[in-house]
C-alpha cells in the first residue's frame, strides 16, 4: 500500500516508500550499536518540505524512526538532515529532542546561521553539518561559504559530513583536504562498483583516507552501490556480493574510523526498496569480527557523537 505525504503535498511520481514490517535480523548487534545515517521525512503537515527541494517523499516520521531501531536492536540513531528539507533543521532537531538522549543530528546550514543558532543546535543534540556535493540533490554552494562554515562549526568540537560521487573526488580533493574538521564521507564516496577494486578510482578513496587522519567513512548504503545484487528481499542472506569487497576493504583498512547506517528511509531509491532487517544482516560479511563489529557499530560512533559518554 502506498503511504502518504501530508500537508500540501504531492510525492514525487515513481517514489519508492520505506519497506513495511522488515524482518528481524538474524545477525545480533552489539549491546549499544547505533544506526548512524538515517532520516526522518515531515511528516510535511507539521514540518513542511523545502520549497527549493528536488524530490517530495512520502511522510517517514520520528515515531516509525524509532519504532525501525527497536525492532532491528539498536539503541541509538544519529538522524541525518534530509535534502527534501534544505536547511530548515526542524524535524530532524524534533527527532532529536524526542529521543530522551538516544539521537544526535547532522544539519544543514547557510552561511547566514547565527551563533545563538548553531548554539540551539548544539544543545538539540546536533554534532555536525552536512555538505552535499551530488548534483542531482541539491544546488552548488560556493566553497568559501562551505569554508566558513566549517570554521565556524568546528569551534563547537562538530564535524563535516560530505556527500560526493567517486567521479567527482579529484575536482573536490583540494577543498576536501584543507577543511579543519574531522571529515565524515557518506556511503564510500559512491564508488562504482562494477570498476576493479585495485582500480584508479577506489584507490584514489582509499588515498584520501591514507594521506588523512582526519578523514572517516560510512560504509552504509549497499542497496545504493550495487549493480548485480542480490538485493536485499526474500529473506536473501549474502545480498549486494558486488559491494562487500569494497566496504569490507575500508572497514580493516580503517578499523577506528568507520561507521554504519541503515540510512532508513533510504530517499530517491529508483531499482528496489530493501527489506531493513536484511540489510543488519549484511553488517557481518563487511565486519566479519566481533571486534571489527564493536568498532563499526559502538565504539567509533559513540566516539564522534556521544564523546561525554566515552
Amino acid at each position: 500500500m502506498s503511504k502518504p505525504v501530508s500537508g500540501d503535498f504531492t510525492k514525487t511520481a515513481g517514489w519508492l516508500d520505506w519497506y513495511t514490517g522488515p524482518s528481524k535480523p538474524k545477525f545480533q548487534l552489539p549491546a549499544g550499536a547505533v544506526d548512524a545515517h538515517c532520516h526522518v521525512f515531515g511528516p510535511g503537515a507539521e514540518f513542511p518540505y523545502a520549497p527549493e527541494r528536488k524530490y517530495t517523499p512520502c511522510d517517514a516520521s520520528k515515531h516509525e524512526l524509532y519504532a525501525l531501531r527497536d525492532h532491528l536492536g539498536f539503541a541509538r540513531n544519529v538522524v541525518v538532515q534530509a535534502t527534501c528539507h534544505g536547511a530548515d533543521n526542524r524535524a530532524m532537531v524534533d527527532a532529536c529532542l524526542s529521543s530522551g538522549g538516544k539521537a544526535r543530528g547532522v544539519a544543514t546550514v547557510k552561511r547566514s546561521v547565527t551563533d545563538e543558532e548553531l548554539q540551539q543546535l548544539h544543545a538539540a543534540g546536533v554534532r555536525g553539518v552536512r555538505f552535499n556535493f551530488v548534483k542531482r540533490l541539491v544546488d552548488f554552494t560556493p566553497k568559501d561559504e562551505l569554508m566558513e562554515i566549517a570554521a565556524r562549526i568546528g569551534k563547537l568540537g562538530w564535524h563535516v559530513v560530505i556527500y560526493f560521487e567517486a567521479v567527482d573526488l579529484p575536482e573536490l580533493w583540494d577543498f576536501f583536504t584543507a577543511l579543519p574538521t574531522t571529515v565524515v564521507v557518506d556511503h564510500m564516496g559512491r564508488p562504482d562498483v562494477s570498476k576493479p577494486i585495485d582500480g584508479p578510482e577506489f584507490e584514489l578513496f582509499l588515498k584520501f583516507m591514507r594521506e588523512h587522519p582526519n578523514v572517516w567513512s560510512k560504509v552504509s548504503c549497499p542497496e545504493r552501490l550495487s549493480v548485480t545484487g542480490p538485493k536485499a528481499l526474500n529473506g536473501e542472506q549474502a545480498a549486494y556480493q558486488d559491494v562487500v569487497p569494497f566496504a569490507r576493504k575500508v572497514v580493516e583498512e580503517f578499523p577506528d574510523r568507520v561507521l554504519w547506517g541503515t540510512d532508513w528511509p533510504h530517499p530517491n531509491l529508483k531499482d528496489h526498496m530493501p527489506d531493513d532487517g536484511l540489510l543488519v544482516d549484511f553488517i557481518p560479511q563487511i565486519a566479519p569480527t566481533a571486534e571489527l563489529q564493536q568498532k563499526l557499530l559502538v565504539t567509533n560512533p559513540m566516539k564522534l557523537y556521544w564523546p561525554e559518554e566515552v
